[in-house]
């Protein structure tokens, strides 16, 4: 399976224990792109709506493109009160996005999956003139060494899935690569803001975290299986809880 697909085996998990997104985001992004309730929007791997919500409750109109036939489900149901929310499962690649027909196409912690060389050029020409991409990821980060959760944990990533490489907290220079790729795709007006918080996570809920991404889902079962029990016991030793430092990084760009 590929690792993209991955999510859509658990999507009750997925929603449960994904985080969603800071309201000043949100805010800043319907500010920037001057939405309003007539406003259509596109949104790319909407997953089971971590970031649709708030865009509903504005009025706006959203068809959430979602690759997972769970997830796009799942999403279709939890938002079936709201009539301006349509759900669509297809690769973004193969939807048939009509020419200027978006006020805002964007994505949360998903747009890495298309292929970037044919994805700007098909959201350009879907953008009406003036209308904006917005594309924002979550950064967790649980790596920092004055806190004894982040101490336990590292351990035994150490032990049991070492990388080699040292782990660094999302910053603003992270930004620029991001900023400079928009600019060279012909998007106006380009900007990144950053935000931050902290999440205090139980032993499980951790766990359970860990299985919604596709690296840790993709491990040998028993490999899978013993660095969740080396979790629990450690996470459990220093009190049953752990902080995840979050960054979350968004990108804005206008259509000139």
């Amino acid at each position: 399976m590929e690792l993209r697909k991955s999510f859509d085996e658990d999507a009750v998990n997925y929603d449960r224990y994904r985080p969603g997104y800071p309201e000043a985001l949100f805010a800043d992004v319907r500010a920037y792109a001057g939405l309003t309730a007539d406003s259509r929007l596109l949104e790319i791997g909407v997953g089971t709506g971590q970031a649709t919500l708030p865009f509903l409750l504005a009025g706006c109109k959203i068809t959430g493109i979602e690759l997972g036939e769970n997830l796009s489900a799942y999403a279709a149901e939890k938002f079936r009160a709201y009539p301006g929310f349509s759900a669509v499962n297809q690769d973004f690649m193969a939807y048939p996005l009509e020419a200027e027909s978006c006020d805002l196409v964007y994505s949360a912690t998903a747009f890495h999956w298309l292929p970037k060389e044919a994805a700007y050029p098909k959201i350009m020409r879907g953008l009406k003139p003036g209308g904006c991409i917005a594309l924002f990821w979550n950064h967790p980060f649980p790596n920092r060494m004055d806190d004894p959760s982040n101490v336990a944990s590292r351990r035994v990533y150490d032990a049991l899935r070492p990388s080699g490489r040292e782990p660094k907290e999302f910053g603003p220079e992270d930004c620029l690569p991001m900023v400079r790729e928009l600019e060279a795709q012909g998007f106006a007006h380009v900007t990144c803001r950053l935000y931050k918080r902290v999440r205090r996570l139980g032993t499980e809920d951790y766990i359970h975290l860990l299985n919604t991404y596709s690296d840790h889902r993709a491990l040998p079962p028993q490999q899978k299986d013993a660095f969740e029990t080396a979790m629990r016991d450690a996470i459990d030793g220093v009190g049953g809880g752990i902080n995840i430092y979050d960054t979350i990084d968004l990108y804005l760009g206008r259509k000139p």
